[in-house]
């Protein structure tokens, strides 16, 4: 998929017994598996990997997104 050529994937992870599986949000077909020890292990793994940091963006970011820092700054 293009999409995920320029931009790259947008990964989900989830949990389905001791496996954890991750799988494109795009619909490209990339996707993959791991076997964790306990399914308590598998779980938490893929609660922290699926998290999405949208709303921070500006606030943690790199030096080349100072403008947004700035503006973002300015509004409060």
């Amino acid at each position: 998929m293009l999409t995920c050529r320029i931009f790259g994937h947008r990964w989900r992870f989830s949990a389905d017994g001791a496996t954890m599986r991750w799988r494109c949000e795009r619909g490209c077909g990339a996707e993959g598996t791991k076997l964790y020890d306990s399914s308590k292990q598998a779980a938490r793994y893929a609660a922290e990997f699926d998290l999405e940091d949208r709303n921070e963006i500006g606030r943690r970011s790199p030096y080349g997104m100072l403008p947004l820092r700035l503006l973002r700054r300015t509004r409060r």
